[in-house]
């Protein structure tokens, strides 16, 4: 009776080791492997990957892609772009905005491309500023407000003017969803089949404006085909 509880006991503790250790194992690669889908675009240091009015417009401070003074007014709105372009993806990022006098705004474009000897661009934005915050523009293009929050949400959402705040963005197929500091503003789906899905990512400073707009932490995912919605 006593050897056959022994023999049970240590049967029972040989599964429980072996159930820790695979636990050990797979937990760390599998936490590996998701972090490894999100690819840094910005190093905090360099312009490395990025185009655009460096260092007339666009600088580097504490980490962060800035443009704009609080002295002086930006006359035209103007972007920093990846040089790579971007078709299906997960994007988050933080930004901040402050300013004094005019329309202090800026934006996130995506699936955009440059107007050729222009200081525009045109295609999507994630709007920010000017009481436009978590809403998508359609930058240069149709130029419209294709789908914003309701003023619900936006009270939920917002923060005041000079703190940062989260963005998240996702493209996949025709449907578009923006998240303002993690609450949804946006779950858009593109009816024009005309419209590219591939483009630069850019980051904006609006004319008219004695602004600063800073960008940091941004790093995306790409997604594959496969995880594309049905029917797209």
């Amino acid at each position: 009776m006593t050897l056959h509880f022994w023999i049970a006991a240590r049967a029972c503790l040989m599964f429980t080791l072996v159930c820790c250790l695979s636990s050990l194992i797979t937990e760390p690669l599998s936490a590996v492997e998701g972090q490894d889908k999100w690819q840094p675009l910005f190093d905090g240091k360099t312009f490395e990957g990025w185009e655009g009015d460096i260092d007339t417009v666009w600088r580097i401070e504490d980490g962060a892609f800035t443009a704009g003074s609080l002295k002086k007014k930006q006359a035209d709105n103007n972007f920093l772009a990846t040089k790579k372009l971007f078709a299906n993806f997960e994007l988050k990022l933080k930004w901040k905005l402050e300013g004094t006098e005019g329309f202090v705004n800026g934006g996130v474009q995506f699936r955009s491309k440059r107007i050729p000897n222009h200081h525009e661009v045109i295609g999507y934005q994630a709007d920010l500023g000017a009481g436009y915050d978590g809403a998508l523009y359609d930058e240069s293009r149709r130029k419209t407000m294709l789908m914003k929050p309701t003023a619900e949400v936006l009270a939920k959402a917002t923060k005041p003017l000079g703190q940062w705040n989260d963005y998240r963005i996702r493209a996949e197929g025709k449907r578009i969803q923006l998240w303002l500091n993690g609450i949804q503003t946006v779950d858009y789906t593109e009816a024009d089949a005309n419209i590219e899905q591939t483009g630069i990512i850019a980051v904006q400073i609006h004319g008219n404006a004695t602004s600063v707009v800073q960008y940091k932490d941004i790093s995306i995912q790409e997604l594959s085909t496969s995880t594309r919605l049905s029917g797209d």
